[in-house]
């Protein structure tokens, strides 16, 4: 059994380490942890690593944020893994800094890489998991906030969520969705 495990984000140096690139980040710390490398495939970043019998494809697209649809899709199809085994893991500036919620399912929002995989896909029945970012900005300021870099007192909250994703991720494969909102989404 395949799963496609999708950290949004967009490539380039001037984006590393951004809050916007919080899905990339999730998804560099679980190829760390279970030893999996990256190498460059179709309109992504990709490695392949295994929690117990399960199989992950995990992605970073190259398309840049807005146009991520293009790459999840042409991950699924080639890889012929169902929409339930796809996790997109995302920056959500509508919940405070480090809160993780899993959803099965659900509107991108105002998040563009979001709406593009919706749009792409034709369906909103996918699971992802949206790591809070805050939104600690001034008023028409939001794209300079989710660009920026974290602080040093953001990072001390982050590090330990990091794990935290990477626990949720591993649940969302070895026990669902439904299983894995219950047991952490009011945490």
């Amino acid at each position: 059994m395949k799963y496609l495990i999708v950290g949004l984000g967009n490539i380039g140096d001037e984006y590393a380490n951004t809050r916007h690139n919080i899905g990339f980040i999730v998804v560099d710390a679980l190829a760390q942890a279970t030893s999996a490398k990256f190498s460059i495939g179709r309109h992504a970043s990709v490695a392949e690593t295994r929690i117990k019998n399960k199989e992950l494809i995990l992605l970073k697209p190259t398309t840049y944020m807005n146009l991520s649809g293009k790459a999840v899709k042409y991950w699924l199809d080639k890889e012929k893994i169902p929409l339930e085994n796809l996790l997109v893991i995302t920056d959500d500036v509508d919940l405070d800094l480090g809160v993780l919620r899993m959803r099965s399912k659900g509107s991108g929002g105002s998040h563009n890489g979001l709406n593009h995989i919706i749009e792409t896909l034709i369906t909103t029945d996918w699971a992802r998991l949206r790591f809070g970012i805050g939104k600690d900005y001034a008023k028409g300021f939001q794209v300079d906030y989710v660009l920026g870099r974290w602080s040093s007192n953001e990072e001390k909250i982050l590090l330990p969520k990091i794990d935290a994703a990477i626990e949720m991720i591993k649940s969302f494969v070895l026990q669902g969705v439904d299983r894995t909102m219950s047991s952490y989404n009011n945490k």
